[in-house]
This record gives structure tokens, sequence and C-alpha cells, in this order.
């Protein structure tokens, strides 16, 4: 899976949206979306938030958590534990890219959250750099990577694998072999 399939995911995330058209409800294969007032507030996947926002048919509204108070605690309890904690969303970094990207002027504050957003992804990438460090050095079996994101697993899975792929046809070639036979007589 590479990260434009993962952004593909993100994009059925129920956002909120103030719509300034009206319209009755809209039967869809995932659910029903609607009915739409001007002015009323409407839960809508991410794909449609974004797509009325570029005609100029509604306003977007952040996310609860996509504050600046919130990101800075997740950020520092991030930074303190030395486990990953649970982010706000399975999407956080492709529902803040999408968002910031088509709806900046609706998002307070725009700037220092892309920076937030970023500190805490730097900062899980480095713990799971770490913990992929560890797990090489002492030639673990496996590995327990609880709350991470698909994004981020996407992005350093390959690199995992193909690491443990090297270290393990390392071992099997230093390892004697079964089939050898004996110099002795």
């Amino acid at each position: 899976m590479d990260a434009a399939e993962v952004e593909f995911l993100a994009e059925k995330e129920l956002v909120t949206i103030i719509p300034n058209f009206s319209l009755d409800k809209i039967y869809l294969i995932g659910g029903d979306l609607g009915p739409f007032n001007p002015g009323l507030p409407v839960q809508v996947p991410l794909w449609l938030a974004v797509n009325l926002k570029q005609r100029q048919k509604c306003r977007l509204l952040p996310p609860e958590w996509m504050d600046v108070e919130k990101l800075e605690k997740i950020r520092d309890h991030e930074r303190k534990e030395e486990t990953f904690t649970p982010m706000p969303s399975p999407y956080y970094m492709e529902l803040t890219k999408l968002l910031l990207n088509h709806a900046s002027d609706n998002i307070p504050k725009a700037d220092e959250i892309r920076t937030l957003i970023k500190d805490v992804w730097d900062t899980r990438i480095a713990k799971f750099r770490v913990s992929a460090d560890s797990f090489v050095r002492q030639q673990e079996a496996h590995a327990k990577l609880d709350n991470l994101t698909l994004m981020e697993i996407n992005t350093s899975g390959a690199f995992l694998t193909q690491a443990l792929n090297h270290m393990y046809k390392l071992r099997t070639n230093l390892q004697p072999s079964d089939s050898a036979q004996s110099q002795d007589f």
C-alpha cells in the first residue's frame, strides 16, 4: 500500500461542514448524506467536503482535536512517553494535510497546527527508528507496535521489512549448513 492509497482511505473520514446551499438527502452506496441546509452543520466524508469547498459551496469546520492547545498536549505527551500514544484520529496526518491544503482559511492558526502535527510526526517516526534499531540489535523474532497509524506503518514498514530480510540472510549464511560434510576421517 502506498501513501496515495492511505490518503484515499482517509478521505472516508467524516468531517463537519456548514453548507451555503439547500439540497435534500443524497443516497450513496456508502450511506445517506444530508439534508443540506444553509448555515446548519452536517457531517460528510472528507472527499465530499473538499469537493464542496473547492466549489465554494461550504465552509469546513476543523475536527475538535485540530486545536493548538490540544495538539500541544498531544505533542508533549508523545515526547514524554516511551511507547506510542494513541492519536486523536487514525488518519491525523492525512486529514491535516488535506484540510490545510484545501481549507486553511477555515482553520484558525493553520500554520501553528501544521508545525505541531509535523512535530508529532517527527517524534513518532524517531521513536519507530529507535524501536526498529533495538529490535534488530536484540535479534528479536517479533515486535508489538501499538497505536501506529496506517501512514506511519506505510512510511517505515518497507524499510523495516527490507532490513529484516537482510538480517535473515546474514544469519542463515553464518550458520553452518547441515549438508556440509566433515573433513574428519
